[in-house]
């Protein structure tokens, strides 16, 4: 480069920064919420950047760091603002807090508010919902929580995530896991055709009660060892092998039952073989739902309570079906091995080939 072009890239460089005006970026964009649990109470401090607080009261500070004193001297403006976007939830129901002054803390460049909630006793599952500062997108609030001196729960709100549930460490935390597990468990195997699918086809073939009560023993025992296994990351394969693997399991289903002339009735086997992968598919939805560290054993238990209601409702009314079915016709219920087999593996070669080649969807 000739001495000219650098004197001329030098002399735009220096106008650039001549020019350039003091940037006015946030500079913490966090908040910090504590709770601390009580037997008759919940105890709430809420620390906010001053930054923020002089934005939501319309100061706009043009510093990054605004005058403490000048926020102060509106302090009853504070908490209508910022104490309404903090949303507490006990056992379902909204509590209603009493807030004291705000108090200035100089040291963090921040401001302090407590808050009380009164409770008639310590609920199982408390609800902390919050979009503390809306206007800035990248703003995140930090929750902990404290049973006694030791903190029971982290997590981080914000924008894309603005509620958090927590169990409390009781007899009724216990029972809200229950609450909200076992119908999330019944929901997903309903809403889960490839598993029920399976099911099905593994019952075509009909059976004694004890053989498909066999079958779907088999098949619980296995989900529900990967399902904790994976739960409790100790061993997780990709979704994008396991879902095409349910999906060609379901294919097996239907040729077996095709293929299979007499012998010695491996239903169980296949059951219990297969179900090992599905309960990594299981798990795969558990994880999705922020799994409560302290209370992973009670979630875990009632997810899988869940699933077995949903699944033993499904087996019952298509045991039942089929049995009424091959009662008023030997060849009706043969013809129905036949079609429902053949409708099991286009159903899990359908969903076998979506899920590889098509793992985003069609449209």
């Amino acid at each position: 480069m000739s001495a000219a072009k650098r004197w001329a890239v030098s002399a735009m460089t220096a106008l650039c920064l001549f020019l350039a005006s003091p940037a006015s970026a946030h500079p913490v964009p966090f908040s910090y919420i504590v709770i601390r649990t009580q037997p008759d109470a919940l105890e709430l401090t809420l620390v906010a950047h001053a930054y923020d607080v002089a934005y939501e009261l319309g100061m706009k500070p043009a510093a990054n760091v605004p005058d403490l004193s000048s926020i102060m001297a509106r302090s009853t403006e504070i908490v209508p603002v910022l104490g309404k976007r903090v949303v507490i939830t006990a056992d379902g129901q909204t509590l209603q807090a009493t807030w004291a002054a705000p108090e200035a803390m100089p040291e963090r460049d921040s401001i302090r508010l407590r808050a009380r909630y009164v409770l008639s006793r310590l609920p199982g599952r408390i609800d902390i919902a919050t979009v503390m500062f809306p206007y800035d997108p990248v703003h995140k609030t930090f929750v902990n929580i404290y049973e006694g001196d030791a903190v029971t729960a982290q997590a981080i709100l914000d924008k894309d995530r603005a509620a958090f549930e927590y169990f409390t460490g009781t007899r009724q935390g216990a029972l809200a896991v229950l609450q909200r597990f076992v119908p999330s468990g019944v929901h997903h195997i309903l809403i889960g055709p490839d598993h029920l699918l399976f099911l099905i086809g593994l019952m075509l073939l009909g059976g004694t009660i004890r053989q498909l009560l066999l079958v779907v023993t088999a098949f619980t025992i296995a989900h529900s060892i990967t399902l904790s296994l994976a739960a409790l990351n100790v061993v997780m394969p990709p979704a994008g092998l396991i879902e095409p693997a349910i999906a060609l399991s379901v294919v097996y289903v239907g040729a077996d039952n095709l293929l299979m002339q007499g012998g010695r009735d491996m239903r169980a086997w296949t059951a219990f073989a297969f179900g090992l992968i599905h309960g990594f598919g299981f798990a795969n939805v558990l994880r999705d739902m922020d799994l409560p560290s302290r209370a992973l054993g009670w979630s875990l238990f009632g997810f899988n309570v869940g699933v077995e209601i949903g699944q033993l409702f499904v087996v019952v009314l298509v045991a039942a079906a089929l049995g009424w079915i091959r009662s008023r016709s030997a060849v009706a219920g043969r013809r129905l091995v036949l079609v429902g087999s053949v409708v099991v593996m286009l159903a899990g070669a359908y969903w076998f080939v979506q899920r590889v080649f098509f793992p985003g969807g069609t449209a």
